[in-house]
């Protein structure tokens, strides 16, 4: 399949590669050209515009920042939508609002291209191993077309629903992470400050209800002390953003995610948004008065 990337960032980058180390004729742009030089040296080709990625593929993907962004390379000057494509699929595999894309969906299609939200979760190691979960909403058939792309990247790949919903479940997937990071760093700083050995207390948990991959892979890395971002904090606190930006459209509460929202913004705050949201132990540490 011709198939076109847009974004190529710690996320994005391996992603590309996945699709070309699965046989896909692969088009790329990046605003920054260096981005672009690992796609092109693996065997991609480089367009000078969202658009001229669009006119040379069947299928585009973007993976970029926020909502602002996503719209810019969709339907800004030089988007995809400006490259009149007939029958093109566009999909965005961003983190954004589940009402910006539905927004930007039903925008698309006016125009006659067709919008699947498929965000993700697994961070740079999933993306790296094409493990992904991929959560997609959109039209059946929009799904059916970009399928054979989403089987190069993820293992976990669920259609959601109508337009918008693989946001929502992206948003209820940083909800539990989220909040299971801030829940492990907080048993792993109460077992220190407690004299008792964290990897002992960790060990121990692994065996019972408390189990979680969190606790097993992101507990691990607290214990080595190993804060190399794969997932950055300030990543971590858009996206808790946005779980605070819909439940308050929808009139809800979601009291656990607005703790979990206001320790991701402290983190930001103090300096810690560069890091990996596993440095949300250091925040503890630092409110308990403990090591950093």
């Amino acid at each position: 399949m011709k198939i076109g990337f847009i974004g190529l960032g710690i996320m994005g980058r391996p992603m590309a590669l996945n699709l070309l180390r699965g046989g896909h004729e692969l088009t790329v742009w990046a605003r920054r050209a260096e981005s672009m030089q690992p796609l092109l040296d693996a065997g991609a080709s480089g367009a000078d515009s969202p658009a001229g990625v669009a006119s040379a593929v069947e299928l585009v993907i973007s993976v970029v920042a926020d909502a602002p962004d996503v719209e810019q390379v969709m339907l800004g000057e030089q988007g995809v939508a400006s490259a009149d494509r007939a029958g093109l699929v566009a999909v965005d595999m961003s983190t954004i609002r589940p009402a910006a894309a539905r927004d930007i969906g039903a925008r698309l299609l006016e125009q006659g291209v067709d919008f699947l939200d498929a965000p993700v979760s697994g961070g740079e190691v999933g993306a790296v191993a094409g493990s992904l979960s991929i959560m997609v909403g959109g039209s059946v058939a929009a799904f059916d077309t970009a399928r054979p792309a989403f089987a190069c990247m993820g293992k976990n790949i669920v259609h959601v629903g109508d337009s918008g919903a693989g946001q929502v479940a992206k948003a209820a997937n940083q909800i539990v992470t989220g909040a299971g990071v801030l829940t492990v760093a907080e048993a792993l700083n109460f077992a220190a400050r407690s004299g008792v050995d964290p990897a002992k207390v960790r060990e121990a948990l692994l065996g019972g209800f408390a189990y979680s991959k969190i606790l097993e892979n992101h507990g691990q890395r607290m214990l080595d002390r190993n804060f190399k971002p794969g997932f950055k904090s300030w990543m971590h606190q858009k996206d808790m953003n946005i779980v605070m930006q819909s439940a308050h459209e929808l009139g809800m509460c979601l009291p656990v995610a607005a703790a979990t929202a206001q320790m991701y913004n402290a983190m930001v705050g103090s300096g810690l948004g560069e890091e990996d949201s596993i440095a949300i132990l250091k925040l503890l540490e630092r409110l308990s008065g403990g090591e950093d």
